[in-house]
């Protein structure tokens, strides 16, 4: 009954098309491989194979080229959450956030952005942060902290763009530059590294 009203909510999108659906983890991952969905939608608790490894599977730190995996679960739980992201999902969603965050969600993904429910974005940000090293051992200009410091906060780019005065293609330089020098693959990475940097408090 979720996976059919998932489906009718993004089928119902000009510019989102679901390609499959799967009943467990192994057929998830087995489906993914063969489809090379542009975004995946996993629960957490999933028949034969969860959510938490089958993202791993295909978005972990040692895959080559990662799956964009957004996790849509009823468990809002701490533990769930980090290991959600931790093993390589571009977002998180709660599935009472309603069809219009589901859709910003995978458009986010599909754009190389992050999407985590609002609820759990703050708690999230400061908890998932773990002190490893000082800003300064990061050679990011001062603009480009200005930008992740929004990123950070939950700003998109258009936003970003609005706030600092620059153009989106000038927000987006900055931001492949900031990925480039701190290894981070998504923007949840970068707001990781700045909470836990203190670039925002």
């Amino acid at each position: 009954m979720v996976r059919t009203g998932f489906r009718m909510i993004l089928d119902a999108q000009p510019d989102i098309t679901v390609v499959g659906e799967a009943a467990d983890g192994v057929e998830a991952v087995d489906l993914v491989h063969a489809t090379s969905p542009d975004v995946c939608l996993f629960d957490i608790r999933m028949p034969r194979r969860d959510g938490l490894e089958a993202t791993r599977m295909l978005a972990g730190p040692d895959v080559a080229n990662p799956a964009r995996i957004v996790i849509v679960t009823t468990f809002d739980m701490d533990e769930y959450v980090y290991g959600a992201l931790r093993s390589g999902a571009t977002g998180f969603l709660l599935k009472d956030a309603g069809p219009i965050l589901l859709i910003e969600a995978v458009r986010a993904a599909a754009a190389g952005d992050s999407l985590v429910s609002p609820s759990v974005t703050v708690r999230l940000l400061r908890e998932l942060a773990v002190p490893r090293r000082s800003p300064r051992a990061v050679p990011l200009t001062e603009r480009e902290l200005d930008v992740v410091e929004r990123v950070a906060r939950g700003r998109t780019n258009n936003e970003i763009a609005a706030e600092l005065f620059v153009s989106l293609s000038t927000v987006k330089s900055h931001m492949e530059s900031v990925h480039a020098k701190l290894g981070a693959r998504n923007r949840v990475e970068v707001a990781a590294w700045a909470w836990e940097n203190r670039i925002v408090g």
